[in-house]
C-alpha cells in the first residue's frame, strides 16, 4: 500500500473532507499541518505550484485537492491507487 500524505491547515473544511474520504477506504494517511511552522505552507506552495490546502500525494504521485480527489473516487480510479 502506498503512503498517503495530506498537507492540511487549521479550520479547513475540505481538508476534513479528504481526510474523511481516505478514512472511509479504511487506509492510513500522515497529516502535516502547513501552519504548524513558519515557511512549511510556502514550501508546499513551490511544491505543488498550487496555493490551496489540502494537497494530497499517494505514493509520489500528486493528487491535488479534496475536489480531485473526490473525482478520481467517483471514476473509480482511487481504491486501485490505494491497493496498488
Amino acid at each position: 500500500m502506498p503512503e498517503i500524505i495530506i498537507y492540511t491547515g487549521r479550520l479547513c473544511p475540505y481538508c476534513t473532507m479528504a481526510k474523511r474520504l481516505i478514512e472511509r477506504k479504511g487506509v492510513s494517511y500522515t497529516e502535516i499541518d502547513v501552519d504548524s511552522a513558519p515557511g512549511l505552507r510556502q514550501d508546499l506552495m513551490e511544491k505543488t505550484k498550487r496555493r490551496t490546502i489540502p494537497q494530497i500525494y499517494i505514493g509520489d504521485r500528486h493528487i491535488g485537492g479534496f475536489d480531485d480527489l473526490q473525482a478520481m473516487d467517483y471514476r473509480n480510479e482511487l481504491d486501485p491507487l490505494l491497493q496498488a
